[in-house]
């Protein structure tokens, strides 16, 4: 971390696996890990299993009576870095985890003095995991929709892991944290942080 910037920063993991608390998920392994890694660089934060919450679809900020998304929404705006992490099914994102972006594509209308969206000046990054091929596929799905919505991305902004194809290893399975994958989660934290620390020195211009 440069010593010259220090600004405290936070970070929230919505982890978009099927599967709700308390079971394992491997999403919400390499979800950990990342918020680990941006620690080193002084970034607190916390976890959300969107699974344990009933986010209602649709496409607005608010979708009415037991609508879980407010809350986790203010904890989005109330974060510098959004982490999205979810497994691959059938080659695509978990449907959770496209749910988290339909819910995200009401920041669109939601603008500053400056007619800037909220998210303007935050950055996102991305976790995958899955025993089949597909992270790339996955990350620049997951990608085309958070930039649409507003939110910046650094060089590098994913970490994953796909086992062999057709096995049924998962990344919560291992002995140990390949060595690749915890290379790519530590430069997700680290051009991250410099990403966001640097917006906030120079903000993005008016709409």
């Amino acid at each position: 971390m440069n010593p010259e910037n220090t600004t405290p920063l936070r970070a929230v993991a919505l982890v978009c696996t099927l599967t709700p608390s308390p079971a394992r998920s491997s999403s919400q392994l390499l979800a950990e890990q990342t918020m680990a890694a941006l620690a080193e660089h002084g970034v607190s934060g916390e976890i959300v299993r969107i699974a344990d919450h009933d986010v209602k679809p649709g496409v607005e900020a608010d979708m009415g009576d037991g609508d879980a998304w407010p809350e986790i929404r203010s904890k989005v705006l109330a974060s510098d870095i959004l982490i999205l992490a979810t497994p691959i099914w059938l080659g695509h994102p978990s449907s959770i985890a496209q749910r988290v972006l339909e819910r995200l594509d009401a920041e669109i209308s939601e603008t500053d003095d400056e007619g800037r969206m909220l998210t303007y000046g935050k950055a996102a990054a991305v976790c995958v995991v899955g025993n089949e091929d597909g992270a790339h596929k996955v990350s620049a799905d997951l990608f085309q929709g958070l930039n649409d919505v507003g939110f910046s991305l650094a060089p590098n902004a994913v970490t994953y892991w796909v086992g062999e194809a057709m096995q049924g290893t998962d990344y919560q399975d291992l002995d140990e944290t390949p060595k690749s994958t915890a290379g790519t989660t530590a430069t997700l934290a680290a051009n991250t942080v410099h990403l966001v620390r640097s917006l906030k020195t120079a903000p993005w211009p008016a709409s």
